[in-house]
């Protein structure tokens, strides 16, 4: 059976680079046999609002309690047809690649009111009615690959690990950490590509030739080294134990050091470059 990827895209215009590498994607993944599953956010109007037209049948009529609703809707098949089809993407998925320009240091609305909605109580989190057992390394996402190809307008010095605006993979954490390991997903670094507004043709060419090169190792390499929730480093489920990054805080104590240097992964150092 084939594998299948899902790429969720988040750029508006049709003509721009990130568009450009999404059909890269599609091509080159098809030309390696696996199967492409294709979400366009802006081609398909996603509704990007997460509200209380999301729950059609409500559990409490009189107070609107997202976690309650996402729950309730979800295990008992009440929720509108747009997010229940992106989920059986999700869950079809074996790798799932999101690509989006880098808009004030994070995803574009409309993706983030994707995973808003899509990401329901009792699949992507409360994952089997356990509350937070299943979390950070464990979820209804668990063995998936999860990949982000994000354009950025400024230079690659900005984001460096003394850069102005902070090591891009720092940026991104509360997305490859808080959101897709949080659900179980093996995330890989992230693909960037710098000083976009500014590209060359040549540098548009280097751009899709590194991309295609990480295309053709999806499933090969090796994910971010975030420490799981169930590996004993988090005794009590929610602080690093004592004996674990010792003299580390913040976010970098969450990755662990591994002899193949992926414990920079977050310091923005194996951040890949098209340009």
């Amino acid at each position: 059976m084939k594998k299948q990827v899902l790429l969720v895209t988040a750029h508006p215009e049709p003509t721009s680079l990130t568009r450009r590498l999404v059909e890269l994607s599609a091509k080159t993944l098809e030309q390696q046999g696996y199967e492409v599953l294709q979400s366009d956010l802006y081609g398909m109007h996603w509704k990007a609002v997460f509200d209380e037209r999301d729950f059609p049948y409500r559990a409490d009529p009189e107070r609107l309690s997202f976690v309650t609703e996402s729950g309730h809707s979800y295990s008992t098949g009440t929720q509108p047809d747009d997010i229940a089809s992106e989920q059986q993407k999700l869950l079809a998925a074996d790798a799932v690649i999101f690509q989006f320009p880098l808009w004030w240091f994070g995803m574009p609305a409309i993706l983030k009111g994707w995973v808003d909605r899509v990401f329901a109580y009792g699949l992507a989190y409360g994952f089997k009615g356990a509350g937070n057992r299943y979390r950070y390394g464990d979820g209804g996402f668990k063995g998936k690959r999860a990949l982000l190809s994000v354009t950025v307008g400024g230079p690659a010095e900005d984001y460096s690990t003394r850069g102005i605006n902070g090591p891009l993979e720092q940026l991104l954490f509360p997305i490859t950490h808080g959101t897709l390991f949080f659900t179980g997903m093996n995330v890989l670094p992230t693909y960037a590509v710098y000083g976009t507004g500014s590209l060359t043709a040549e540098g548009v060419a280097a751009a899709e030739a590194a991309w295609r090169s990480r295309l053709e190792r999806l499933f090969e390499d090796t994910p971010i080294p975030f420490r799981s929730q169930s590996s004993g480093d988090y005794p009590d489920r929610h602080v690093l134990g004592g004996h674990v990054a010792i003299g580390q805080s913040g976010l970098t104590a969450h990755v662990a050091d591994t002899p193949d240097g992926y414990s920079t992964a977050v310091s923005g150092e194996t951040v890949m470059m098209g340009s």
